[in-house]
């Protein structure tokens, strides 16, 4: 079942072109990870997703519902969690849990309060006083008691120190993740999240430039490491040296070839998006 689909999406603000014929592809039960830059259209995307923006063309559906006009059936289904603070800070935590009781139909407050007791946050705090890492927990507490079945994350552990963000991921995999749900994240640490990615989409000037899983990118992708004099058989996506020797990224290439000439690993996904953004400039 298709969770997510949009086809060649168009966005422009002014004379800046910020999705160019996006595609975008999550079925049920995926762990997709949108990877790309600052100004790639990652925002853009994920608002139309979110139906906060409304597409100058192309289609897309999420959960059946078309997102700006069906928005408020959407929002029953979907979660979402952003790198800034949305929570009101004025509010007390338990204030704050019976709003949401009272305006959302699927949230679950018993088990809100389950998951905060084993948190440091206190039910009588104010949001305003938390640390950042608190207002984040506070903030996945509140999406997993809803039990919507698709979680939007953008760039969610920004700013979090590494135990943070290690517990905030654990967290999503052990107590939202299953074949049900499905989950997009963007993020910038992408090094930390790939192990968890079952499907990786590449956006790079409001296009997508890979679209695959993880499985398809092991075996489609290969690094070789070498001495810096090897001219290897084929023709790699991109060359660069490094204190280890000299390193290619090669595409549909046959792993046998290689091994003769040093070591063969899989890049791992920042490598590969560097590989192939150069690899267009190359070919432009």
């Amino acid at each position: 079942m298709s969770v997510i689909t949009a086809q060649s999406l168009r966005k422009n603000y002014g004379d800046v072109q910020a999705l160019d014929g996006f595609d975008l592809q999550v079925a049920q039960g995926r762990i997709v990870g949108l990877i790309g830059p600052n100004g790639s259209g990652k925002t853009t995307a994920l608002k139309s997703i979110l139906g906060l923006n409304r597409i100058d063309d192309g289609d897309i559906t999420v959960l059946g519902c078309d997102p700006w006009r069906q928005r408020a059936e959407l929002m029953q289904k979907v979660a979402y969690i952003a790198d800034t603070g949305i929570l009101p800070k004025w509010m007390r935590v338990e204030d704050l849990l019976d709003y949401v009781a009272s305006v959302h139909p699927c949230f679950n407050r018993a088990a809100a309060v389950e998951r905060l007791a084993r948190t440091e946050i206190r039910l009588d705090k104010r949001v305003r006083v938390l640390s950042k890492g608190m207002h984040v927990q506070l903030h996945l507490a509140i999406v997993l008691a809803i039990g919507a079945q698709l979680l939007v994350l953008d760039e969610p552990t920004l700013g979090l120190d590494i135990i943070y963000r290690q517990q905030f991921y654990d967290g999503v995999l052990n107590d939202f993740y299953n074949e049900q749900r499905s989950i997009l994240v963007t993020t910038h640490e992408v090094r930390e999240i790939e192990h968890i990615l079952t499907d990786v989409v590449f956006i790079d000037h409001g296009r997508a430039r890979l679209a695959c899983s993880m499985e398809e990118v092991a075996a489609t992708f290969h690094k070789l490491v070498c001495a810096e004099n090897t001219s290897p058989p084929l023709t790699p996506l991109c060359r660069r040296t490094t204190l280890s020797g000299a390193e290619f990224i090669f595409q549909g290439a046959d792993p046998a070839q290689l091994e003769p000439l040093g070591q063969v690993s899989v890049p791992n996904l920042a490598e590969l998006f560097v590989a192939l953004v150069e690899s267009d400039k190359g070919a432009a």
